[in-house]
């Protein structure tokens, strides 16, 4: 079809869903520039984008708590006398898949370091206390001494955005991989959703392109099967996948016992739990809806709810959702198969567009919506779903802000604590006055530190140590 009749057919569709004002300046284009905005307006889910306007952009449906819903049941953190046997089977159950090649890591990485004051890849910005290590550089460094540890290969898949995709790989390319093996390192770009205005009209960023912005982190589901990385995984015998996002250095990358329990139970889709510091901390709560695990969100639970306490003063709605999953690649594929939707998310923001005049507008004020989906949605899809507790210290310490709460100040003061812990495991006091860093390649738990004990040097007050 030459550019003309192509043109047409788009025009016939725009036209038929009230949406012509993204041809408005097509005449002015080059030719590949006319083209290029053909293809994307021609590849929008135009089966979708009516009901979407209706229900997120002119109202909003993205939540609707559901009437009738539970606590959910879970794994303690503590190992008492009743799980002590479940948990041993696991971990041996976990470590064998682990060792066999049956394990993939996938991280979530599409965002930029903006709201760190940083310009580039949130996986780039330096966070650990000593080195300065990058996120991406303290996740490749676990997943290499773990890989080692249980002498296997562990393949890192990597979700990138359209913003940050290039420099990922041109990071990754710089720093050598940070040691791991290339062909085991496999990027891919998550899909996008276009912007609106309140009205329903989708944006345009400049004279020939569409506003969008990344589908979130609920696209990485579709995103795996589509950019083939599903059938990478399968031609490698992976079975299950240890899904995390990149702002949480704390993260157990590829845990045993969490895969274990996901696999004797047979699950689908499992997941890792804190006990909520307060009522309306703001995670998403785990709950039942008819016997199947469901999230909530902090901002759509009732506070009758959110605040409702056991007879013992504990929440009952106590689980919050922090975004460490195990899930099988079986059942990535089963939800891809025949095409499947997870529901829309509709935020309100600030989106920079091109007005009538042809000129590019930054608002200072919200004047659109923006549409997102959650990878959590996905648990109601999952048949069977465990939920094992973490513990805060262990696990989850977001680098999400400049200063304050969730703050690369605190990341690295939980990690620092997180280290001396270990190191107290191991026999060796170590001073508050101190600063520890140690390196995923010398351990990546307790354990591994005590197995090392001898090798630990010594601490004296005031220290800055670095341990590799």
């Amino acid at each position: 079809m030459n550019l003309q009749d192509r043109y047409l057919a788009v025009k016939e569709i725009l036209a038929k869903n009230n949406q012509l004002q993204l041809l408005k300046f097509y005449d002015t284009l080059a030719d590949e520039k006319k083209t290029d905005l053909l293809a994307a307006i021609e590849s929008l889910e135009w089966d979708n984008i009516n009901e979407w306007i209706e229900k997120y952009v002119k109202s909003d449906a993205s939540m609707i708590v559901p009437a009738d819903f539970d606590p959910a049941t879970y794994y303690p953190a503590e190992v008492t006398d009743e799980y002590a046997s479940v948990y041993e089977a696991a971990i041996a159950k976990g470590s064998d898949l682990i060792s066999n090649g049956k394990v993939a890591a996938f991280m979530v990485a599409g965002g930029q370091g903006t709201r760190l004051g940083f310009d580039g890849p949130k996986g780039s910005y330096p966070t650990s206390s000593i080195k300065n290590k990058t996120l991406f550089q303290l996740f490749a460094e676990q997943i290499l001494a773990v890989a080692k540890k249980y002498d296997t290969v562990i393949p890192w898949y990597i979700m990138t955005s359209p913003l940050n995709h290039q420099a990922t790989v041109e990071t990754f390319e710089g720093k050598d991989y940070f040691g791991l093996n290339k062909c085991d390192v496999v990027f891919f770009q998550q899909g996008t959703l276009p912007n609106f205005d309140f009205d329903g009209n989708i944006l345009l960023s400049s004279l020939g392109e569409i506003a969008s912005s990344p589908d979130g982190h609920g696209g990485s589901l579709k995103a795996l099967y589509k950019s083939g990385a599903i059938a990478d995984m399968q031609k490698r015998g992976i079975e299950q996948i240890s899904y995390f996002q990149v702002d949480n250095p704390l993260i157990n990358i590829v845990d045993p016992l969490f895969i274990g329990l996901h696999a004797i139970e047979n699950a689908q889709m499992s997941s890792k739990t804190l006990l909520k510091a307060y009522a309306k901390e703001k995670v998403g709560n785990f709950c039942l809806v008819d016997g199947r695990v469901n999230v909530i969100e902090y901002s759509d639970l009732p506070d009758e709810f959110a605040e409702q306490k056991t007879d013992d003063g504990k929440l009952v709605f106590e689980l919050g959702s922090i975004a460490i999953h195990i899930v099988s690649v079986g059942f990535v594929e089963k939800l891809n198969a025949k095409g499947f939707g997870l529901p829309i998310h509709r935020a309100v923001k600030k989106i920079p567009f091109v007005d009538d005049s042809g000129n590019v507008v930054k608002p200072t004020e919200a004047n659109g919506v923006k549409l997102e989906t959650f990878v959590f949605d996905a648990l109601p899809f999952a048949e069977k779903s465990i939920i094992l507790e973490t513990l805060r210290e262990d696990e989850f310490a977001p680098v999400k802000n400049a200063t304050g709460t969730d703050s690369a100040e605190v990341t690295r003061q939980m990690m620092d604590a997180k280290y001396k812990v270990w190191l107290k495991a191991a026999g060796v006091e170590v001073d508050d006055s101190c600063v520890v860093e140690i390196s995923p390649l010398f351990a990546v738990n307790a354990q591994d530190v005590v197995a090392k004990k001898d090798k630990l040097p010594e601490i004296k007050p005031g220290d800055k140590i670095y341990i590799s």
